[in-house]
Order: structure tokens, then C-alpha cells, then sequence
């Protein structure tokens, strides 16, 4: 049974930089086009970023310039490094990801980031 387990986040100041990570357990599944959605309190699950397996990436405007979504093949882990924090980006995030080989998509179990000072 495939599992997604993220880990980063915690709570961090406004202008902080933060970075999530997002791996498969089991070195037998290798992760391919991962999103990274949010859900703040009282709103919907958002998308934020996108990145394929042949490395095309994608960011919803709110964090464009401040957050980075990126491969390490080596490590088979999606990293989303934030920097700028601000109040607005307190959310659960959550990592979705295609396993190759296998069908559908998994989900991480989510990660508290709340800002605040």
C-alpha cells in the first residue's frame, strides 16, 4: 500500500521560509506529477502548485515569486520551499501525487503551516 508522508511546516513567522517535503514510503514507488493543495480554515482545498514528471511547474498567482516547488530524483521526494510568509498562507497542506506503475493518485496525511508572530 502505497503512503505519501510529508513532513516541514509547524508554525512560522511572517517572512519565513519553510520547506515541505513529500515522499512515497517504500522505495519501490517512485512519485511522479505531484500537486501541492491547501485548505485554510473555513475555505476550500486549493490548489497552489503543480510539478509534472518531466519537470513543467505551475503556481496559482498568490504565491508566485515566493514559493518553489522542485524534483530530487535521487531522493524520489517533492520539496515546496516557501519563502515570504504571510498570515494568508495558514493552511493545511496537502501533497497529491501519481505513483508510476500504479493507478489513480495518493495523498499525504497533510501538514499544519500556520504564520503567525
Amino acid at each position: 500500500q502505497v503512503q505519501l508522508v510529508e513532513s516541514g511546516g509547524g508554525l512560522v513567522q511572517p517572512g519565513g521560509s519553510p520547506r515541505l517535503s513529500c515522499a512515497p514510503s517504500g522505495s519501490d514507488f517512485i512519485i511522479g506529477d505531484t500537486y501541492w493543495y491547501r485548505q485554510a480554515p473555513g475555505k476550500g482545498r486549493e490548489l497552489v502548485t503543480t510539478i509534472r514528471s518531466g519537470g513543467y511547474t505551475s503556481y496559482v498567482d498568490s504565491v508566485k515569486g515566493r514559493f518553489t516547488i522542485s524534483r530530487d530524483n535521487a531522493k524520489n521526494t517533492i520539496y515546496l520551499q516557501m519563502n515570504n510568509l504571510k498570515p494568508e498562507d495558514t493552511a493545511v497542506y496537502y501533497c497529491n501525487a501519481r505513483i508510476m506503475r500504479m493507478p489513480g493518485s495518493y495523498w499525504g496525511q497533510g501538514t499544519q503551516v500556520t504564520v503567525s508572530s
